[in-house]
């Protein structure tokens, strides 16, 4: 066998690994009568380990799925906390490679691992080879909260090829013909921004978000995650009564801000999922999901 052939044959092994198990988080969850959750932490930020140790410490304590972000030194939709974490792993010198491996070792320890990445840098790379490596690394799919469904031919077709998600989100703002579109291009999950704007904490989710999933549910039948705004027990288990997922990225970077080291920081961030995991497993805080959902293959553009 050359060793084109077994590098082949590894990347098909490592993506077969990786595939399903975002799919397998949502419905473990669902059996257990909560809503997944998803934690989000910049590569590279304290440091590339520092970020491995705590993507780690997060799934130990009770995240579902890990998103790894890719830094960008263009971030239009995060909020001052995140493009603070970004800034420093660029000032740092972390590169794809260094977005790879972390993804790598987060997987190795059995955890869904997504990329979530703004569109350029994966356009820079190589779609092709981006989606190689990333299945060869063990990762799961990218969510791309600035590639429009209509632009995304390339990613769709090397996602398809490596059993990669692709995850695209729908707003508030979002018409019924937008949702229709985004849901169909969608592959794991479909992410719900809970607000307009920019990523960051806030002292309520908001009533929009609730709507949001409700329209969702009508075209799809994919779990559906909440994700812009949420950083407390209270706030998880009030998303937790509707959506299928929770997804949390602002509080835990800034807990990683807010820490004097590194082993402070992975302790801090392990505290926050814990205190998440707890409440979307609050007795009695899920609500019945229903199962006339629409029934869209969530895979073919040409559907919508």
């Amino acid at each position: 066998m050359t060793q084109a052939a077994r590098g082949a044959q590894e990347v098909q092994a490592a993506s077969r690994a990786g595939a399903g198990r975002v799919g397998a988080a949502f419905e473990r969850a669902a059996e257990e009568g909560r809503a997944a959750l998803v934690g989000y932490l910049p590569a590279g930020f304290p440091s590339v380990e520092g970020a491995i140790e705590a993507a780690a410490a997060m799934a130990r304590s009770g995240i579902d799925i890990v998103e790894i972000g890719l830094p960008y030194s263009d971030p239009l939709m995060d909020g001052p906390v995140i493009q603070e974490a970004v800034h420093r792993a660029l000032e740092g010198g972390v590169h794809v490679t260094d977005v790879l491996r972390t993804v790598e070792a987060v997987a190795a320890a059995g955890v869904a691992v997504q990329v979530m990445t703004y569109w350029n840098p994966i356009d820079r790379y190589g779609v092709g080879a981006f989606a190689r490596d990333l299945a060869a690394a063990g990762g799961c799919g990218l969510i791309t909260p600035d590639l429009p469904p209509e632009e995304a031919g390339d990613w769709l077709e090397a996602a398809a090829g490596y059993d990669l998600d692709a995850v695209f989100l729908v707003a508030p703002s979002s018409s019924e013909e937008r949702i229709q579109l985004i849901t169909s291009a969608c592959s794991g999950f479909v992410y719900a921004a809970s607000v307009m704007g920019i990523t960051g904490t806030r002292a309520s989710v908001g009533d929009a978000a609730a709507v949001l999933v409700g329209r969702v549910r009508k075209h799809t039948s994919l779990p559906v995650a909440v994700g812009l705004g949420v950083s407390n027990r209270a706030q998880a288990a009030e998303v937790a009564q509707y959506a299928d997922g929770v997804a949390v990225g602002s509080a835990f970077v800034q807990r990683l801000l807010a820490a004097t080291d590194a082993a402070a920081g992975c302790a801090a961030v392990a505290d926050l999922a814990a205190e998440l995991a707890a409440g979307v497993r609050r007795e009695g805080v899920r609500t019945l999901i229903p199962k006339d959902r629409g029934s869209s293959s969530n895979h073919d553009l040409s559907e919508s």
